[in-house]
């Protein structure tokens, strides 16, 4: 992620980590909330995922469409603008939604730990 240098990666914040781990979930895959917070070393802060995506400058343009929840849905309502534009960026993507889910086993991300290790800064 360009915005954060490699001389501060030691001090980002917890909302920072979220946003950098947000930056690496590649096009046409999904995580979840928890597995965001897992990868930033925030074990159980899913609820916080959600708070930083919704509080990031839109200058860092986050793929935050790729988050979903760990049932494999979108977490807004369905009849909700933020609703059509998540399914829409995500079916550009050729993501497919499947009665509103999205199967896990088609687009889960699965980062390896040698892309996190040489990856993830902190």
């Amino acid at each position: 992620m360009s915005t954060f240098s490699d001389e501060n990666a030691s001090t980002l914040s917890p909302m920072q980590r979220i946003w950098w781990v947000v930056a690496m979930i590649p096009s046409g895959r999904v995580a979840s909330y928890g597995m965001v917070a897992d990868i930033a070393g925030l074990p159980g802060r899913a609820r916080y995922v959600s708070r930083a995506l919704q509080q990031a400058p839109a200058t860092l343009t986050l793929p935050w469409h790729r988050v979903i929840n760990a049932q494999g849905k979108l977490s807004f309502a369905k009849d909700s603008d933020a609703y059509r534009e998540q399914s829409q960026r995500l079916r550009s993507e050729g993501i497919l939604l499947n009665q509103g889910k999205i199967c896990w086993s088609d687009y889960g991300w699965q980062p390896d730990i040698a892309t996190l290790v040489m990856s993830v800064p902190f």
